[in-house]
């Protein structure tokens, strides 16, 4: 039955998800936890493939916990050579590549926790696009982007140790236009 016949026959239109089961309600992460407590070590690896082979970014996720995270400062390098690969094929980027450059930089560092990995990638960033022969300063859009990776880095430093914030504002300032 589609929403054009739930219509013709006075039903409410969600009706269709209903009839369908298509509507499911996720399950909350503590109910989660304590049901992946339970699994076998057998069943655990089959949900965690079956993560991996469903989304992406599941599989980008798992590759993180199992292979990256445990060299935080090698994960945070091979970022910054593939932001300077990037760059290095296109010396004048345009707003559209920087977008797509940003969009994969929060995607990956999403998947950290240690704040210093992003404020590091984060700054590598901004060094390298101020030092490219990208027009910053006659384009509203790139300079709303480069600040808004400022700003990024303002709010992860606001939580971390006094001295820390000091050294990693000087840095900003630097860069700041």
């Amino acid at each position: 039955m589609c929403i054009a016949h739930c219509a013709f026959y006075g039903l409410p239109a969600n009706t269709v998800s209903l009839l369908l089961g298509i509507a499911m309600k996720a399950a909350s992460i503590a109910e989660l936890k304590k049901e992946l407590v339970r699994l076998e070590p057998g069943e655990l690896l089959d949900a965690c493939l079956s993560l991996a082979r469903f989304k992406k970014d599941n599989k980008e996720l798992l590759t993180y916990l199992l292979f990256l995270c445990h060299d935080e400062l090698g994960f945070a390098n091979s970022l910054c050579a593939e932001i300077d690969e990037q760059f290095a094929l296109t010396p004048n980027a345009h707003k559209k590549t920087i977008r797509k450059l940003i969009r994969w930089m929060n995607k990956c560092l999403r998947f950290t926790k240690v704040k210093d990995t992003e404020i590091q990638v984060r700054l590598h960033f901004c060094r390298v696009l101020r030092a490219s022969q990208t027009p910053m300063r006659n384009s509203k859009v790139v300079m709303n982007m480069y600040n808004g990776q400022l700003k990024k880095v303002r709010r992860v430093i606001e939580k971390m140790h006094d001295e820390i914030q000091r050294e990693v504002e000087r840095e900003i300032q630097e860069l700041e236009l």
